[in-house]
């Protein structure tokens, strides 16, 4: 039993990794279609992602027209597939490549020098193509990124060995994790965090999202607790037909850093929300953002 358990997640992992290596030799404007495809399909079918991305927009959109949420959550759903099917060809494409695939400018001052000691946060939510966002900043110097392990080693590491193949370094949601980021934070490098996730209750606090509470990660005023870093949320727009990536960024004022929690979470979450009104499309609605709910208030989900 235990040896036809092993055969069949070796086969897994082998089917896994023979998709992986078809996605990232494909070129970007196929792949974009194919992760498309899979997306309309995901909204076709009505799938749980369906469900969430709808009722994540009645809550966020409720002055906007049914027929605009639908249309965006659609998208959404489209988007979320070109992120799935982009990221192996994103790990294979290295520095000069990726440098190319967003050629007007160069984001949140990644080339301008720092006082010593000065960290860089590159806050990036799930927008856009948050993967491309953190692969391109890697190019320009060490960065160090929070994720959360896959529970495949043998496909986590293969995607560790990628991502650093521009520099970046992956830090666990641990607290080996935490003490990997405190310790990159006070050389003066680059650290990449992901500001709507829901942690636990413990390591968060509510904050008014679209005017709703959501549970939101405490880490990075925590981190920049009497500091001066310098901290820019931003997200890479991803252009139609595979033709690159656009920025947009917001340099954070000093209320993402109060020693007040619910006062810096809340800055935060206004920030994230700043970037996603610019491009609803590319938004991951699919994601259950207002769970857990307050005590006290019914379930969103």
């Amino acid at each position: 039993m235990v040896a036809r358990r092993d055969q069949r997640r070796r086969l897994r992992d082998r089917v896994l990794g023979w998709g992986l290596w078809v996605l990232a030799w494909l070129p970007l404007r196929v792949n974009h279609a194919l992760g498309g495809t899979l997306g309309w399909f995901a909204w076709a079918l009505r799938t749980r992602a369906a469900r969430v991305a709808r009722i994540n927009l009645e809550i966020c959109f409720p002055e906007q027209t049914a027929e605009w949420r639908k249309r965006v959550a659609r998208r959404s759903l489209m988007e979320m597939g070109k992120a799935l099917t982009e990221a192996p060809w994103l790990w294979r494409a290295g520095p000069e490549r990726l440098r190319q695939l967003a050629p007007a400018e160069i984001p949140c001052e990644l080339d301008v020098p720092r006082p010593a000691g000065q960290a860089l946060f590159l806050v990036a939510p799930h927008l856009g193509s948050w993967e491309f966002a953190g692969l391109h900043a890697a190019s320009f110097g060490p960065m160090t990124s929070l994720y959360s392990p896959l529970r495949e080693p043998e496909i986590d590491r293969w995607i560790q060995e990628a991502r650093a193949s521009t520099g970046a370094r992956l830090a666990p949601a641990t607290r080996d994790g935490l003490r990997q980021l405190q310790a990159a934070r006070d050389r003066g490098e680059m650290i990449g965090l992901l500001p709507d996730q829901s942690p636990r209750r413990a390591t968060g606090a509510f904050a008014p999202f679209f005017g709703h509470p959501a549970l939101t990660m405490t880490l990075l005023p925590r981190l920049l607790r009497r500091r001066q870093d310098r901290v820019w949320f931003a997200f890479a727009e991803r252009l139609p037909r595979g033709r690159g990536y656009r920025y947009h960024q917001i340099l954070a004022g000093p209320e993402v850093a109060d020693a007040d929690p619910e006062t810096a979470v809340a800055a935060i979450n206004r920030l994230v929300e700043d970037l996603v009104r610019r491009c609803p499309e590319q938004y991951n609605w699919a994601y259950k953002r207002f769970h857990p709910a307050p005590v006290g208030i019914p379930g969103a989900y």
